[in-house]
């Protein structure tokens, strides 16, 4: 593996959960793996389980990390070519990505949608360059329109928790007082429509998805006929992704929130959540400290799910 960014880049779901499972066994069992090899993990925005999950999982692996957080503690880099830099930036991208390759192995790259130029977001222009100008392989800590560790966290997750077959699971939209990216829900579904599970999604109308990521999935407008039946409720914000809102906030109703009442229509349902979550705009207290919540769980396995990555690109190198 060279590149992490969507489910493909697994290849087969059931032999990446089989070898997810045998990591999380015995997290030290390929630690040679990663001796003498170095992580370079950078970060454009903020993070506590991407960046904790992370080095985790690399240490697991016997490799060093390197963390740069480019807006606290390095040059402001420019990303556009044909630009005089007069302003505020000091460094180009173009010479800052190959300079940080050299000092590492491996490279993963957060960097959310800024909501200014939509084609500039769902090309990923950012990741996509240290993918193109690296030489390194390169995963994605999040991108502007995919977050696929998190995704593959929570189909781990999934699968361990799942007490039937082929569990219905349901993406529903919850309000948030913020515009908030599509990347969660976008890599929640890539991953959701390859695997054995009955997948629908819930929004309000004007909150539809790339149709790139929600496929074949079906889509329900009624939150309440959503949850029937369901065995995982998975609540996640996103903003506008047509393009004449795009970024932005069309609705904050509060009837979205996911409440006791609504878990009640579920089969049992096992609540997740990505983190950190808007206690009482997403989810209320009682269904986010419930028995049945999993959101812990759901973040322990980010190391799980990285440290899969991580072990693949080092047998590739």
């Amino acid at each position: 593996m060279r590149v992490f960014t969507t489910v493909k880049d697994l290849g087969d779901l059931n032999a990446a959960l089989k070898e997810a499972f045998e990591v999380k066994k015995n997290r030290f069992a390929y630690k040679a793996l990663g001796e003498n090899k170095t992580l370079l993990a950078v970060f454009f925005n903020s993070s506590l389980r991407t960046r904790l999950s992370t080095q985790k999982a690399a240490m697991n692996l016997g490799m060093n990390v390197i963390v740069l957080d480019v807006n606290q503690g390095a040059w402001r880099l420019e990303t556009e070519r044909g630009v005089v830099m007069d302003g505020d930036k000091s460094e180009h991208i173009l010479e800052a990505i190959p300079v940080m390759a050299s000092y590492c192995d491996i490279i993963g790259v957060r960097s959310f949608a800024q909501f200014e130029n939509k084609q500039d977001d769902y090309s990923e222009k950012i990741l996509n360059q240290f993918i193109r100008y690296a030489g390194r392989p390169v995963f994605s800590m999040e991108g502007a329109t995919t977050h696929p560790l998190q995704a593959f966290a929570d189909l781990i997750t999934i699968e361990e928790f799942k007490t039937k077959e082929r569990p219905k699971v349901v993406l529903t939209w919850a309000p948030h007082p913020k515009a908030l990216p599509q990347a969660v829900p976008n890599s929640f579904a890539d991953f959701m429509n390859e695997a054995d599970v009955d997948f629908v999604i819930s929004h309000p109308e004007g909150y539809e998805l790339d149709p790139k990521f929600v496929r074949g999935a079906k889509i329900e407008y009624d939150q309440r006929k959503a949850f029937i039946g369901a065995d995982f409720i998975y609540a996640k914000n996103w903003s506008v992704f047509e393009d004449a809102d795009y970024g932005q906030i069309i609705s904050k109703d509060r009837s979205w929130t996911v409440d006791t009442a609504k878990m009640a229509l579920t089969n049992d349902a096992f609540f997740m959540h990505c983190l950190p979550v808007r206690r009482n705009m997403i989810v209320t207290d009682d269904v986010i400290e419930s028995p049945k919540s999993i959101v812990i769980q759901e973040a322990a396995n980010r190391e799980i799910s990285c440290q899969v990555v991580l072990k693949r690109m080092l047998e590739n190198l």
